[in-house]
């Protein structure tokens, strides 16, 4: 038998080999495969309560302590830190080659998109009077991708059509862009920057410590979550501006770090000072009316609200008038914000033994509904 006979038998028995590998695979991708040889819904358990449970809890339990941390510092700190209530906050995200990386399944860049999807839809829950602004970088440039508003729809909508990876990440453009756009906020507004970023390097084109010390001055608090490896620089910006810098391990990390920048920060220093806001509330145009919208510059039909001082009209809330400046908001905006300055202190488990002993002095009424705790508890029993 010749050597090329002997290639060709060879070859021929490899691709069999191949087909056979396919067909077990069943045509899956490599990361789908993952998932598959996980098999991740075997290891689910029924709890007590009928509801399905993982059977490693260690994470579960992790995530819950640190949650029960923070609730508690919250707690202790509430009667002598002020919060920010009124939040300006842009979302720097991170679109160079390195977010193409598939350590996140199926790329960091998709996990980035889901996650900031969520984080902007509790943003807006957490902080209605609140405003976000999306940032992104690539090919070493930044660009502003939506203005300041309070609607998340426009901001996942225009996020979504731009989730293009290319070129190096350049830190300073970013924050030189941010620190215009923020510079302009009025003095009683908390301005705040998330970076999410995915690269191991910045490319910039001057001194980036002079564009900190601007952030700084600015009162700019400046946070980055890294999703590869910490860097100097990135932390030297979060100590200066007073934010927080953290490096992601998982998908299920990188959500409960992100979530941790919802509810409003304590404020700086320099912006624990009362001071009186004038706010305007808008009422909603009719069905029927038909004007030009100052936010977009089209002609709408029944859709928006109408500035108090102006006349302006706007179509969503809250949000500044275009023509007169006035911050426009809803009564329920300003009520939802209410419960950032009075939060409600954890509550303490009690057992029913605790509950039927008399020398215990707890309370056996419910604080919301009033109704006996005994009563309940004989009920389960029976």
């Amino acid at each position: 038998m010749t050597n090329s006979e002997r290639k060709r038998l060879n070859g021929e028995a490899e691709e069999e080999e191949e087909d056979e590998d396919d067909n077990l695979n069943g045509g899956l991708e490599a990361w789908e495969r993952s998932y598959a040889d996980d098999r991740s819904w075997e290891a689910l358990q029924e709890d007590e309560s009928g509801f399905l449970r993982p059977i490693d809890n260690s994470a579960f339990y992790h995530a819950q302590y640190r949650r029960r941390l923070r609730d508690r510092s919250l707690v202790a700190t509430t009667a002598r830190i002020q919060k920010g209530l009124i939040r300006y906050l842009y979302i720097v995200i991170d679109l160079s080659r390195a977010a193409a990386e598939m350590d996140f399944r199926p790329s960091r860049m998709a996990v980035v998109a889901k996650q900031v999807e969520a984080f902007v839809r509790e943003f807006f829950d957490q902080n209605p009077l609140s405003q976000i602004g999306l940032v992104t970088v690539k090919d070493g440039v930044a660009n502003c991708l939506t203005d300041l508003g309070g609607s998340p729809e426009s901001h996942i909508k225009a996020l979504m059509g731009k989730l293009g990876c290319s070129g190096d990440s350049s830190l300073q453009n970013a924050l030189d862009l941010v620190q215009g756009l923020l510079s302009q906020i009025p003095s009683y507004g908390h301005r705040e920057v998330l970076i999410l970023y995915s690269a191991l390097s910045t490319c910039d084109p001057g001194d980036i410590m002079e564009t900190i010390q601007k952030c700084k001055e600015s009162k700019i608090r400046c946070s980055v979550i890294g999703l590869s490896a910490e860097m100097f620089i990135c932390k030297h910006l979060c100590q200066d501006t007073g934010g927080s810098y953290s490096v992601a391990l998982d998908e299920s990390h990188f959500k409960e770090l992100i979530m941790e920048h919802a509810p409003p920060p304590p404020a700086i220093a320099e912006f624990a000072i009362a001071n009186l806001i004038k706010m305007g509330f808008p009422q909603r145009a009719g069905e029927g009316s038909i004007s030009i919208c100052s936010c977009h510059k089209e002609v709408k039909v029944g859709v928006g609200y109408t500035c108090p001082r102006c006349k302006a009209r706007v179509c969503e809330l809250p949000t500044d008038c275009r023509i007169c400046g006035l911050q426009l908001v809803s009564s329920p905006h300003l009520a939802r914000s209410y419960h950032h300055l009075f939060p409600i202190a954890p509550f303490d488990e009690v057992t029913p033994l605790c509950l039927n002993d008399p020398r215990n002095r707890s309370r056996s009424t419910c604080f919301g509904c009033q109704q006996s705790l005994l009563s309940s508890v004989m009920q389960g029993k029976s």
